[in-house]
């Protein structure tokens, strides 16, 4: 299967942390790309806190009645050893084909994950043992639960290959930011302007909604005009002093 991922930067961890994923979408649009939100992946709980890592993917394709039996569960090219080989700190993000009528993955493989410090599960399928993947405490983005095992509809193909989640492309080492809004990917070769411009949009956000709070009206200051970028300029030189 593919390479391990490569480790992400403390510094882009840190700032990515502080950056919504409804702010990443804009600025990815603004760089050309529209699809980069992921379908059906939703919170499992409301407050999960937001996480950021490289994807580690996993790939399922539609169900064979030969390949698709519980005796997979023991092969080598299996969910099982897929999970033994996710490095620490890596988001997992699994191709279901957004089929949901089978769990792909149970509260025991997400104890396991959970165990080796993965950071979070996204998914446009569904999960099972729901209360137990919930006791788990492993964040999970998902479209829903389903009480039948995988191999009732899907058949486990491999790890760190290019999948399509949610109806968006993710290659291993692309970026994942989750929250509340869903999980947003950025491509790994645009890491760095998107970090850069995500920050900036989220500041001049900050002082947008304190304008608000102040009782100023939005045209013109949503975006802001001329006017209204010179005082945002003036604001963040005063902050830097």
């Amino acid at each position: 299967m593919g390479l391990a991922p490569i480790e992400l930067d403390e510094d882009i961890v840190r700032a990515l942390s502080g950056v919504t994923t409804a702010t990443l979408t804009t600025v990815l649009l603004k760089k050309g790309l529209r699809n980069v939100w992921m379908r059906g992946a939703k919170p499992i709980r409301p407050g999960q806190p937001r996480i950021v890592g490289r994807a580690f993917t996993l790939r399922f394709v539609p169900a064979r009645e030969d390949l698709a039996t519980p005796a997979s569960w023991s092969s080598l090219i299996s969910t099982r050893s897929a999970i033994e080989n996710i490095p620490p700190g890596c988001i997992v993000v699994v191709d279901a084909m957004g089929l949901t009528d089978a769990g792909i993955l149970g509260d025991i493989l997400c104890a396991r994950m959970a165990k080796r410090e993965v950071l979070g599960l996204v998914t446009d399928g569904a999960v099972r043992d729901m209360d137990g993947v919930l006791d788990t405490d492993l964040p999970v983005w998902c479209a829903g639960a389903a009480a039948p095992p995988s191999v009732a509809s899907l058949t486990f193909v491999g790890w760190q290959e290019p999948i399509g989640c949610g109806g968006v492309a993710v290659y291993p080492d692309d970026v994942i930011v989750a929250d509340n809004d869903g999980a947003v990917l950025i491509p790994s070769a645009l890491l760095d302007d998107v970090v850069e411009a995500a920050v900036e949009q989220e500041r001049q956000e900050g002082w947008i909604m304190q304008q608000v709070a102040d009782g100023h009206a939005l045209p013109g200051l949503y975006p802001p005009n001329e006017e209204n970028k010179a005082r945002y300029e003036a604001w963040v030189k005063q902050q830097k002093r």
